[in-house]
């Protein structure tokens, strides 16, 4: 089942599944018993793009200053929830947006029930979060060790306990910290589920290595189709989290809204500064959100006619380059002046 056809979810008035836009979200690493730092923090997240916001709920403190936080949020709220599911029904008063819960971790049936009904009273979703580092053991046992259909299995025992108690407003989450797993427990989720799917590779590493991890399982299956909200997760700021998303939307062709930068990479030709131009311009862009391609190329041979399909570009020659816009060269420079010459040209052109 593709990204067009999951069942549809509405969490604070984002839409997931169903063909709606996939929202990127993220995770504050304050405490959540620290409201101000935890609503300073989500304001930070907003203002990089993040559209939906987790906070950990891990005891009572926590679960007290959800409503103040909740209150002041400028983006959807989802509670994560494990073992106690007290925490649950707290967060579900406090008017968070959506509950992130293992069905199966929070106790007998009885519990399970009254999440279910305190969720449906207040038409709150459940994201049933299958994570390959904590399988059930009845099912180590049975596989062997964690594997795709593996956690297909788990999930669906926690969804037939949701449906023992009339409960379908249902979000899915298939993790893993190994790339292929993730992508293969996603396909087979894809096939067998009806329910949006909250794609992530977890526990990725650093920065660095995390985001080429994200971006390979991330953007593999958004490009065949298969996700409708991701979330990055990296050992970092979680404003990190929100660009790469955003970024990794971009690559899959998922999201088109705002400057899509290029630049080669350089080469023999190269008898300019490329990497540093390329850094100015990309820096000196942060913030501009027209929907235009900007190009920096090393080669005034190659470069325009490369980058034929940018709206902006530079190309440079030995200590000079060309200024061009939609491939029609507009002048030449002198390498300390193509930055400037580019970017007052955006400016003028866009009205920014």
């Amino acid at each position: 089942m593709t990204h067009q056809d999951t069942k549809q979810i509405n969490v604070g008035g984002v839409l997931i599944g169903g063909g709606a836009p996939i929202p990127v979200q993220s995770m504050c690493n304050t405490r959540t018993s620290d409201a101000k730092a935890t609503i300073d923090q989500i304001k930070r997240l907003y203002a990089a793009g993040c559209e939906i916001i987790r906070l950990a709920v891990p005891d009572n403190d926590a679960a007290a200053a959800l409503p103040e936080i909740v209150k002041a949020s400028p983006i959807p709220v989802v509670a994560d929830i494990h073992f106690d599911y007290r925490l649950a029904l707290a967060a579900a008063e406090a008017g968070v947006h959506k509950i992130r819960i293992n069905p199966g971790n929070i106790g007998e049936a009885e519990n399970v029930r009254k999440v279910a009904e305190a969720c449906r009273a207040r038409q709150i979703p459940i994201r049933i979060g299958v994570n390959g580092g904590s399988l059930e053991k009845r099912l180590l046992e049975k596989y062997g060790h964690p594997t795709a259909e593996a956690l297909v299995e788990s999930a669906q025992g926690h969804i037939d306990l949701l449906h023992r108690f009339d409960f379908d407003d249902i979000a899915l989450s298939m993790k893993s910290s190994t790339v292929p797993l993730t992508v293969a427990a996603y396909r087979l989720a894809a096939e067998t589920f009806p329910y949006p799917l909250h794609v992530g590779v977890t526990e990725t590493g650093t920065a660095y290595n995390g985001v080429i991890r994200s971006a390979v399982g991330i953007g593999t299956l958004l490009s065949e189709g298969i996700g409708d909200t991701i979330r990055v997760s990296l050992t970092a700021d979680p404003a990190e989290e929100v660009r790469a998303g955003i970024s990794i939307l971009k690559a899959a062709g998922c999201r088109k809204e705002g400057l899509r930068f290029v630049s080669c990479p350089t080469c023999g030709r190269t008898q300019i500064d490329l990497i540093g131009l390329a850094s100015d311009v990309e820096q000196r862009l942060q913030g501009v959100e027209r929907d235009i391609t900007v190009a920096v190329m090393g080669c005034v041979v190659n470069g325009p006619g490369e980058a034929r399909e940018a709206d902006y570009g530079i190309a440079g020659g030995k200590d000079c380059g060309m200024l061009f816009k939609k491939g029609e060269v507009l002048g030449r420079y002198p390498a300390e002046e193509l930055c400037d010459a580019l970017i007052n040209l955006i400016r003028t052109e866009e009205g920014i």
